[in-house]
């Protein structure tokens, strides 16, 4: 990815943060057939001195061929996509734009790559803890959250049988703030302003948020 240094983002527990707020990863791996990409929701761990920038974990449908490329290849290293907020940016919110008119839109976002090798784990006790703890997190946010002992064992026995365990050691983590640090401080205030009262989607709004936040350190 390539990553102007103003934009380049190095600290552990924002590039954990962003992937912990937006877990739907795009994971992109090389089969017969060229790359592929799964969309799955991960949750990310600590680091450990085997993987020291965290390990990322999901399940694939037994039926996916994904585990079976891993299992084939356990050498290989995959990539993840982490996408956070993102939004489109006018140059009517520039202050050249009066002076001289000489401004562009740009896209302002924010995203993380994850590299490492994807190693698959067929354990039910292990996949029993994963979904335990994705639909504790993902749940928390109900009035009455649902939890998977709400289910008869032996429904969800069958379906834990029916998936696969996936994790990844990172090996590399990196991370891209584009939030208009290239511009003055004036134009940041006005971008974030701008994005957070418009009637744009939530993600312009949450980039809004970000960007006052990054302005304001």
């Amino acid at each position: 990815m390539y990553t102007p240094a103003s934009f380049r983002e190095e600290r552990l527990d924002v590039l954990h943060g962003l992937v912990t707020a937006h877990p739907l990863g795009a994971l992109v791996h090389q089969d017969a057939d060229g790359l592929t990409a799964d969309h799955l929701p991960f949750e990310i761990a600590a680091p450990t001195p085997e993987a020291p920038f965290g390990t990322l974990r999901a399940h694939v449908a037994r039926a996916n061929p994904l585990w079976h490329a891993a299992a084939a290849d356990p050498a290989q290293e995959v990539l993840v996509v982490f996408q956070g907020p993102h939004s489109y940016i006018t140059p009517a919110w520039y202050a050249e734009k009066q002076a001289s008119g000489k401004v562009v839109p740009t896209y302002n976002y924010a995203v993380v790559h994850g590299h490492g090798p994807l190693r698959t784990i067929d354990d039910p006790v292990w996949l029993l803890a994963l979904v335990k703890r994705l639909t504790t997190r993902h749940e928390a946010q109900q009035a009455t959250p649902w939890a998977v002992a709400d289910a008869p064992a032996g429904y969800i026995d069958k379906l834990l049988a029916a998936i696969v365990g996936i994790e990844i050691p990172l090996t590399r983590l990196t991370g891209k703030w584009k939030l208009g640090q290239n511009r003055t401080a004036e134009d940041q205030s006005r971008m974030a302003a701008g994005l957070t009262a418009s009637h744009m989607p939530d993600a312009a709004q949450a980039l809004g948020a970000l960007m006052t936040s990054q302005v304001n350190i």
